[in-house]
């Protein structure tokens, strides 16, 4: 039997989403011959579906400090290096417009497909080949090379990088194959879990969440030191919203998250006790029902029947601390499953936060959501994964 050709590359890079795409650009525009592996059927998955299909592809205020690892310097180096403005510039150069929604988030005006076009378009000038619908089975290093066992054949490169992902939406084809790959060239890793997803409770709290499934409120919710002002949204599980995923990168079982469900009203306490001068013949319900959603209003004050002149002071400040200060104990989240991305992934202390490139083992490169580097929700994920593509395409 004839064993099949090595086919020889000097760059490998090993998952077809947003960092990889970047990666696999930018390396051949400096003139190295680049093969990139995708496993599914088509490469940028994750990037069509993002923001309803409008793609928040960065945020104007993507800085170190929006980012979640256990070395919190470790971003800063590629996010300095490759900012929002630069990935709007090769935007430009294609001729897509894009609009700020909120809080920085800009989307594209022509969809997710139009970012995705840009992508391959760049890669396709630059030279490097996007090869699609190929799984890599192993890796092994001899020689100063790479040699990868692949369904299409052996391949052997000088670099190899790891742009595969984490864990969070497997029906979209995510797996641990990052986290193979780094434990087997010995570098450690912080424990993968899910992030930006929401929150489930027991049947205790569902009884007063699962009536209110689709109702939205703004409120601030935090978790230790972490606080967000988004929406909150009841679900038949739970909680969501944007406030709810951005706390839960923070959140660790058995932690009380804290709610605010009225943000616009620094003193709770002191609304409540000048309603019930100014109003005193008002039902609870009426007031809160000018500030948050009907059945939301419904709901909480179902505890506090009557007017508001027959509350004593005392009932008056557990209204203020349902309201304010409304304690919440989440039972679990929605899981990978849910999960926008995955928290954790491979150490950054074993990486190089100039090139990406493992610090023991040469040639070896991890960028985007595999990387102990998790973003705020809001397109700061994205830009991530530009930067650290970018950074580590400037070395391979």
């Amino acid at each position: 039997m004839v064993e099949a050709a090595i086919e020889m590359q000097d760059v490998v890079v090993v998952g077809g989403g947003a960092a990889g795409l970047m990666c696999a650009a930018t390396a051949a525009a400096r003139g190295r011959k680049v093969l990139l592996l995708e496993h599914n059927k088509r490469p940028g998955a994750k990037i069509l579906i993002s923001g309803g299909g409008r793609c928040n592809f960065t945020n104007q205020d993507a800085v170190a400090a929006a980012y979640l690892s256990e070395n919190r310097h470790f971003a800063k180096s590629a996010l300095s290096r490759y900012t929002p403005w630069d990935f709007m510039d090769l935007l430009a150069r294609h001729g897509v417009t894009w609009h700020e929604k909120t809080l920085g988030q800009l989307f594209c005006d022509q969809g997710a497909g139009r970012i995705l076009e840009v992508l391959l378009a760049e890669c396709r000038h630059a030279g490097a080949e996007v090869r699609s619908g190929v799984a890599v089975k192993g890796v092994t290093f001899e020689g100063g090379r790479y040699l990868l066992a692949t369904s299409a054949g052996p391949m052997s490169a000088e670099a190899l990088v790891i742009a595969s992902g984490g864990l969070s939406i497997p029906k979209m084809g995510a797996t641990g194959f990052a986290y193979d790959v780094a434990r087997q060239f010995g570098l450690a890793l912080v424990e993968p879990e899910p992030a930006l997803v929401p929150f489930t409770f027991t049947d205790r709290d569902l009884a007063f969440m699962k009536p209110l499934a689709g109702v939205a409120a703004d409120s601030v919710v935090a978790c230790g030191k972490a606080s967000f002002r988004e929406a909150l949204l009841f679900t038949h599980r739970g909680l969501s919203g944007p406030a709810i995923l951005q706390i839960s990168s923070y959140w660790h079982a058995g932690e009380v998250v804290t709610i605010n469900l009225l943000p616009d009203e620094g003193d709770v306490l002191g609304w409540l006790k000048h309603c019930r001068d100014t109003r005193p013949k008002a039902a609870l319900k009426t007031l809160l029902a000018e500030k948050i959603a009907t059945r939301l209003a419904d709901a909480i004050a179902e505890s506090w029947p009557g007017i508001m002149a027959s509350f004593s002071n005392k009932t008056l400040e557990a209204i203020a601390a349902r309201l304010g200060a409304w304690e919440v104990v989440p039972a679990g989240t929605e899981g990978f499953a849910k999960a926008e991305v995955t928290r954790g992934g491979v150490d950054t202390e074993g990486l190089s936060s100039k090139t990406m490139e493992a610090k023991a083992q040469p040639g070896l490169y991890f960028i985007g959501e595999c990387v102990d580097v998790t973003g705020w929700l809001g397109g700061y994920n994205f830009q991530w994964a530009w930067a650290s593509g970018w950074a580590a395409g400037q070395y391979v």
